[in-house]
């Protein structure tokens, strides 16, 4: 049986590095433990030359309050994304890949270079700035697009992206079918709507589309954490990332206006990478969808926004059961309706 290995000791970690022969035996390593992640331990390892790398080991329980699993095979679908994404989107959008390991579920990929700044955090202090959320909604277009554009790359995205069990276990079981059980209104919403997802294969769906997952590096936006990719409904995609500007238009009172005309700006400018595609005829109206069991779900289900305080949790979740009894037609008529009941 293979030694278990904890990439957070930092002893642990450096033996190991020399021991694959990753690094020389004589090299001294910088080792600092990255915080801010439930799924993964992550740890930036820096060695002298300047080189950096961040090593990612899945956890087999997720770091919080209810139990929640996930089989740690799932870095390796992470592995295929950082290789497939840096085909589809434009260049220096995606972290280079350096190697993985099958044996101690780990990764490791190029760093960030200094100084960067997490998106949410910058979301959060109250620095929106339009051509970065213009910048966030375009990437997602050009991955969606570019999955399925040219054709023939569709069927080989598709063959290497087709399982969805990741997200099963991290998205729809923890998002839609735990806020279910705790908000029995909406069970019959949210049920539907893991349904139609489920019938879904449109193009890839990168499945954790966030500003956590954002790092700023020269203005320009660098999008992480890839564990839930899969062949799918991209709507999922919206609805996901339009949580977070709608939720911070709810956390951020004073700064209403400014994420509700991101939220805008923002389907605007996906939109406009995406008209035209066969797939896409329909999207707005699950993207709305999505939109609401999203918001329901960031705060009934397993993995609560944790910067709502209890009022706010309760209040958004108001909100959407509101929305539920007839949902809005469109994303900006979505955004207005949402930010009118807060």
């Amino acid at each position: 049986m293979t030694e278990a290995l904890d990439i957070e000791q930092p002893n642990a970690l450096v033996a190991y590095l020399k021991s694959i022969g990753r690094v020389e035996a004589n090299e001294e390593l910088a080792i600092r433990v990255l915080a801010g992640g439930v799924s993964n331990r992550t740890v930036l390892v820096e060695r002298p030359s300047g080189e950096a790398w961040v090593v990612k080991q899945a956890l087999p329980k997720l770091r919080v309050s209810a139990d929640w699993y996930s089989d740690p095979e799932r870095v390796h679908r992470e592995a295929l994304g950082l290789r497939w994404l840096g085909k589809i989107v434009s260049s220096g959008t995606i972290t280079p890949l350096v190697f993985e390991d099958h044996v101690h579920h780990l990764l490791a990929m190029q760093a960030v270079p200094e100084p960067h700044e997490n998106w949410k955090t910058m979301l959060l202090e109250g620095r929106l700035d339009e051509e970065q959320v213009e910048r966030f909604g375009r990437l997602l277009g050009e991955i969606h697009r570019g999955a399925t554009h040219p054709p023939e790359r569709r069927e080989a995205v598709a063959n290497v992206f087709w399982d969805r069990s990741f997200f099963e276990s991290l998205r729809l079981e923890p998002y839609y079918g735990y806020a279910a059980e705790q908000v029995p209104e909406a069970e019959s919403f949210l049920s539907r709507l893991v349904g139609e997802t489920r019938a879904r294969r449109d193009t890839l769906v990168h499945g954790d589309y966030s500003p956590k997952n954002v790092l700023v590096h020269e203005g320009e936006l660098v999008l992480l954490d890839h564990e839930v990719i899969h062949f799918g409904d991209p709507a999922f995609d919206l609805g996901f990332s339009l949580t977070h500007f709608l939720s911070k238009a709810h956390h951020l009172p004073g700064m209403r206006g400014d994420f509700t005309g991101a939220a805008r700006l923002y389907w605007a400018a996906y939109w406009d990478e995406i008209e035209g595609i066969p797939w896409a005829a329909d999207i707005e109206e699950r993207a709305v969808r999505h939109t609401l069991g999203c918001l329901l779900a960031r705060v009934a289900g397993r993995s609560p926004l944790e910067y709502l305080d209890e009022d706010e949790l309760d209040h958004q979740r108001e909100a959407v059961l509101a929305l539920l009894q007839r949902p809005p037609e469109s994303v900006p008529r979505l955004v207005e309706d949402f930010t009118g009941r807060l």
